[in-house]
């Protein structure tokens, strides 16, 4: 993990991911991006195709900070801002952007003072190709990544996001698997037993597994509660394929509900 994209927009939680992204920039030793993506609320710079006053102010304040953060941290940086904050391209061009690095931080959606359209983490996650950190509204985001929970259940999109996460989970002082059984279709065929405890330990990862069953609350609900249980400072999961989570969405109602950081891996 060199190469670390952290999204900042002048928000007023907008330092939590800075702080959270240099934390793990120092870590790595990765150098260290800040894009400024916000969208524009001025009607006419909307028409003009060109920022607006306040979106300029925004970004020079967002620009000075991060530059003025990794210095004192000692972490290499680079600074890069979107042209405009048009809410039609906006989210697009954050999740294009993200594709050419290794890890992406963004913030947990926020109806109170949205920078950018409601389904900004969603889409990102969806539309980017690449592991996305998401940085809850409250709480720590210090200590990251010390003890990490990891949502299993064997499926595709659990494999991309355990394995999007192994260089957090190598540097990790606790690795545990949670699984929440479920009923499902067998295989055709009789397959060989798979091991993926051991299949950490090829990468030098120490990891325990623990079944969870759910029965008076919801699978995100219980990922949710475990966690906290478990000490848990950091999340991993994968989000379901498609265009979109859907209105049901259980990576919908966490997104909505974090208590922690969750790398999602769409």
């Amino acid at each position: 993990m060199k190469d670390i994209l952290v999204q900042l927009d002048g928000g007023e939680v907008s330092p939590r991911r800075l702080d959270a992204a240099i934390l793990l920039a120092k870590r790595f030793g990765a150098r260290l991006t800040g894009l400024f993506a916000q969208k524009e609320s001025d009607a006419a710079a909307l028409v003009a195709r060109r920022p607006g006053a306040r979106l300029q102010e925004a970004a020079e304040a967002s620009k000075k900070s991060f530059v003025t953060a990794a210095a004192a941290a000692g972490v290499t940086g680079r600074w890069l801002a979107l042209a405009h904050g048009d809410p039609g391209f906006v989210v697009a061009e954050l999740a294009f952007c993200a594709r050419y690095f290794d890890l992406v931080l963004v913030g947990q959606s926020s109806g109170d003072y949205p920078q950018l359209p409601d389904d900004a983490v969603e889409r990102v996650i969806l539309e980017s190709g690449r592991p996305v950190l998401v940085i809850p509204r409250n709480g720590k985001v210090e200590p990251l990544g010390d003890r990490i929970a990891v949502a299993w259940n064997a499926s595709r999109e659990a494999s991309r996001a355990l394995h999007d996460s192994l260089p957090l989970l190598g540097k990790a002082e606790a690795v545990t698997l949670l699984s929440v059984p479920r009923d499902s279709a067998p295989l055709p065929g009789d397959l060989p037993e798979m091991d993926v405890i051991g299949h950490l330990a090829s990468h030098g990862v120490t990891a325990r597994f623990e079944r969870i069953r759910a029965e008076e609350i919801g699978v995100m609900d219980l990922l949710l509660s475990r966690s906290f249980d478990l000490g848990a400072d950091l999340l991993v999961m994968g989000a379901p394929s498609g265009s979109s989570f859907g209105k049901a969405s259980g990576t919908r109602f966490l997104l909505k509900h974090l208590t922690l950081p969750v790398l999602i891996s769409g």
